[in-house]
């Protein structure tokens, strides 16, 4: 029992047969705290539990949860593949109590675990405690017997643990192995601690206090329990190395990487392949939790990590793109763990592959302007940081790129000038990040969802029902009753309301009760994910907290609703079969009047495609299936086939709706089967018709169609069918011969451009003229050069060369000049032939007749140049400017 794996499945079982609930990895994009990037620790999926906002899954539980370290405050990036150490992606183990057992139960775990089952020497083993938590100290002298001298009191912070200043917070004990005198460093505490030889594998969090800004103001009622201990480190310890990219997993990548680089892990390419093994897990994992890359927020940190990796695989000397290439590496060595990952294979592979052939095109220029900015730069020198911000803003280099690339050559970046270059356009992703209210209106809806419980949902059977007001919401705050022509949030214990989430619209209608009550409600939403929110005006009466309710769904909305929503998941699958498996959900909008489907996909849809994609819905819809659901565990939906979307939370129980035929293509499925917590059609063919009005562009890699459904569907098409009748009356034919009558139009139309052009230059060389057109001047001698000129109205500005051939075939040797007006413009141009280009050039010719035209400029070449100008009613003047130019 060494491999990763193994051990990862040790820990599992060992917290599982004591009565501990093994709680699958949360997605690394955190669901419950909107300050964090991305999930860093174990306990972060619980925090809510731990603050008392959230009631626990089971008394204790285990996981082995996903943790990313790139961003923000807890930002790893750079010592990545320098160290033995540092990761931006890593699993840490842990073991959690929500008020069950404490201090003893959490020692004795550990120490059974670590020596009994795992067989680590006891005497490799040694303790920290917070320096006053005198029981935690007797406890690892009775518990473990180890001696005083292995139990080390710390008086730091380092071995106090705090949520916040406001919250659950406590002492730590930390568990230190030894990897033996041969290594350089000290125990913890010592001068010498930040030495390899002493490394910490687990982390106890006795939370037992209560803290108000900052200071411990009491004790908690219900002390509990946070562990976490990185795997990659425990896995060093246990296969016997003392390095994390020595162990099993990192080997498999490394060795994936050296196989399709042709270069050794060694000396100083070490580096590469472990940047290479680290970032593949990283960014893999965030893609299969849906995160893509963008230039903002989580995709930015996303694309840098990507692009750094990226960087090292071209220092490595790879001439394609490498990533894409080892994510099978990583699903063999990680996807039995982490299931998600294999069902985001196609997706994850085409992503970096993408991401990588872009990079390529600017990576090369780019280092080449850093040799340049740093020519005159030695060791200990630094680049200026408005120069390492160019390189971000122009060509895409994170500034820790930059700063990785510079760091061979002992050079460092003047991050102060980067940040400053940087601020404005970094404000408002950091206000973002710092949280912007939504955390006091959480509160609201925690005490809420924690007194009443969730609203129970009656409204995929019914469209009315009655239920009883359990809270009224009035200007952010919570009240006991509220009149009319008040703006008010009722929630009731029980709603047919469909509340906003999963991209669907939420519900509007009527709640009516005793004395008049009548509220009209314009939306509701859906706190917390487990609270439905009827928000609206109330138009007469009164209603109370505790009062009986009757409620009433406006009908036509939601049947328009569930038809769109019901065509988006016949949408997805259409879009799957027709471009590929790597087609993902990664937005929607299911209203009433449309719906708006976005999904990965790396270029735009061809009109064949878009008509397939059409036509395959529709006859989904002329089939007219059931429409089915039934309710299962999510490990459970997803083996029958069913689409979950990534980085979703899903509960004990999910939904799994089946539409299309029950046998489609012969694969003995349905044609979409996904989960859903939405509204549906009762049957397919509900949907009436699907049209598609558009497709475009959200950001890279990710496409948008535009839909509608039913009624909205036909009155579309009968707004085109009465466009293409008008468009038949306008010229005289039936609509079955609009298109062969516009034909001939635009054929007839271009025939008589055609002759009038020719017309006019007919016109222009036999010296005739109306209206505006001048005939040419007679031929005239100009310092001993043949001249002509001539102002022409109507003439197209593209016939002007042609006539400036014919006149230079005529006169033989000379200078010809032609302006042509339309609109109130002048277009210009002059003609040298061969025999004068060594005397004139046509380019100042022309530009002498384009500035008396107010115009500026005039280009070509010396025998024929072009120009115009705003003022036609110098035309003339243009001409004589010319001839002005010749007399010298």
């Amino acid at each position: 029992m060494n491999s990763t794996n193994e051990i990862r499945r040790s820990f599992l079982d060992y917290f599982g047969s004591t009565g501990h609930a093994v709680v699958p990895s949360a997605p690394l994009v955190p669901y419950n705290d909107p300050t964090l990037m991305f999930v860093n620790a174990g306990m972060v999926p619980f925090k809510n539990v731990f603050t008392g906002l959230e009631t626990p899954p089971a008394p204790r539980a285990t996981s082995s949860q996903k943790c990313v370290r790139a961003g923000g405050k807890h930002n790893d990036l750079d010592n990545v593949g320098y160290t033995a150490r540092h990761h931006t992606f890593f699993e840490m183990l842990g073991n959690f109590s929500f008020g069950d057992y404490f201090k003893e139960q959490a020692i004795l775990h550990a120490w059974t675990l670590l020596t009994k089952e795992w067989g680590l020497p006891a005497d490799k083993l040694l303790a920290t405690v917070y320096h006053t938590d005198d029981e935690a100290f007797e406890l690892w002298k009775t518990i473990a017997g180890l001696p005083e001298d292995r139990i080390i009191r710390i008086a730091t912070k380092d071995n106090f643990w705090a949520m916040g200043d406001d919250g659950p917070c406590g002492p730590c004990s930390e568990i230190f192995y030894d990897h033996g005198e041969s290594i350089p460093g000290g125990p913890p505490g010592s001068p010498d601690e930040d030495g390899d030889r002493f490394i910490e594998i687990w982390n106890l969090v006795f939370m037992q206090h209560e803290q108000t800004g900052g200071e411990i103001t009491g004790d908690l009622p219900k002390p509990s329990i946070d562990t976490g201990m990185g795997l990659e480190r425990l896995a060093a310890v246990m296969q016997g190395v003392h390095d994390n990219y020595d162990t099993d997993t990192f080997k498999a990548l490394i060795a994936a990487s050296e196989g399709l680089t042709g270069v050794r892990a060694e000396g100083d390419r070490m580096a590469s392949h472990r940047v290479i093994a680290d970032h593949l897990r990283s960014t893999s994992f965030l893609i299969a939790d849906g995160v893509l890359p963008s230039n903002e927020g989580r995709g930015y940190v996303l694309r840098r990590i990507m692009r750094r990796a990226m960087r090292h695989a071209h220092l490595l000397g790879a001439k394609e793109p490498l990533m894409h290439r080892l994510v099978p590496s990583l699903v063999a060595e990680m996807g039995q763990a982490f299931p998600e990952l294999g069902r985001a294979q196609a997706l994850v592979s085409e992503v970096l592959e993408r991401e990588e052939t872009r990079f390529r095109q600017t990576l090369d220029k780019g280092l080449r302007l850093l040799d340049e900015a740093t020519l005159d730069l030695g060791t200990g020198d630094s680049l200026p940081g408005d120069t390492a911000f160019k390189l971000y803003d122009t060509f895409g280099f994170p500034y820790d790129l930059t700063e990785d690339a510079l760091r061979a050559r002992g050079i460092g970046v003047d991050r102060e000038g980067f940040d400053a270059a940087m601020a404005q356009q970094k404000a408002a992703a950091r206000a973002a990040w710092k949280g912007s209210g939504a955390a006091a209106d959480g509160e609201l809806w925690f005490d809420i969802a924690e007194r009443e419980g969730a609203t129970e949902f009656t409204g995929y059977t019914a469209t009315s029902g009655e239920g009883q007001v359990v809270a009224i919401v009035v200007d952010g705050a919570e009240t006991d009753h509220a009149v009319a022509g008040a703006d008010v949030i009722v929630l009731t214990n029980q709603t047919p309301f469909y509340g906003e989430s999963g991209g669907q619209a939420g519900d509007t209608g009527i709640i009516t009760g005793a004395n008049g009550l009548e509220i009209v409600i314009a939306d509701t939403t859906k706190p917390l994910g487990r609270l439905h929110a009827h928000q609206g005006q109330i138009v007469s009466g009164r209603v109370d907290v505790g009062d009986p309710v009757h409620m009433v769904v406006d009908v036509v909305r939601r049947d328009a609703i569930r038809a769109n929503h019901s065509a988006t998941h016949l949408l997805h699958a259409a879009l799957r079969n027709r471009l590929g498996e790597h087609v993902t959900q990664k937005g929607s909008l299911v209203a009433d009047d449309r719906l708006r489907f976005d999904f990965a996909h790396p270029k735009p849809l061809s009109p064949e495609d878009i008509a397939a994609i059409e036509a395959d819905v529709n006859a989904e819809i002329r089939h007219n299936e059931p429409v089915t659901t039934r309710l299962m565990s999510p490990e459970d939906a997803i083996e029958a086939g069913a689409m979950a979307l990534f980085g979703e939370k899903y509960g004990e129980e999910v939904r799994v709706l089946s539409m299309g035929q029950g046998n489609w293509n012969g694969s003995g499925r349905n044609y979409s089967v996904e989960l859903c917590g939405g509204t549906h059609v009762r049957a397919t063919g509900d949907i009436g018709v699907f049209r598609i009005v558009s497709e475009s562009a959200v950001s890279s890699g990710v496409r948008r169609i535009e839909a509608l459904t039913g009624e909205a569907a036909r009155q579309w098409l009968v707004g085109r069918e009465d466009t293409l009748k008008a468009v038949a009356g306008a010229i005289k034919a039936a609509p079955d011969e609009v298109l062969g009558r516009v034909q001939t139009l635009v054929d007839e139309r271009k025939r008589l451009e055609r002759e009038l052009a020719d017309a006019r230059k007919q016109l222009a060389l036999s010296g005739g003229g109306s209206g505006g057109t001048a005939a040419p001047q007679a031929d005239e001698q100009i310092n001993g050069v043949t001249f002509t000129g001539q102002v022409i109205d109507g003439l197209d500005a593209k016939e002007l060369r042609g006539l400036l051939d014919e006149a230079k075939k005529r006169i033989g040797s000379g200078v010809a000049a032609i302006a042509a007006v339309n609109d109130g413009r002048a277009a210009f141009a002059v003609a040298v032939t061969d025999d004068l280009t060594g005397r004139f050039s046509a380019v100042d010719l022309v530009r002498a007749g384009v500035e008396a035209l107010g115009g500026k400029g005039g280009g070509g070449r010396p025998d024929m140049a072009q120009g115009g100008g705003p003022d036609a009613a110098k035309a003339a003047e243009a001409v004589a400017a010319v001839k002005a130019a010749l007399a010298g």
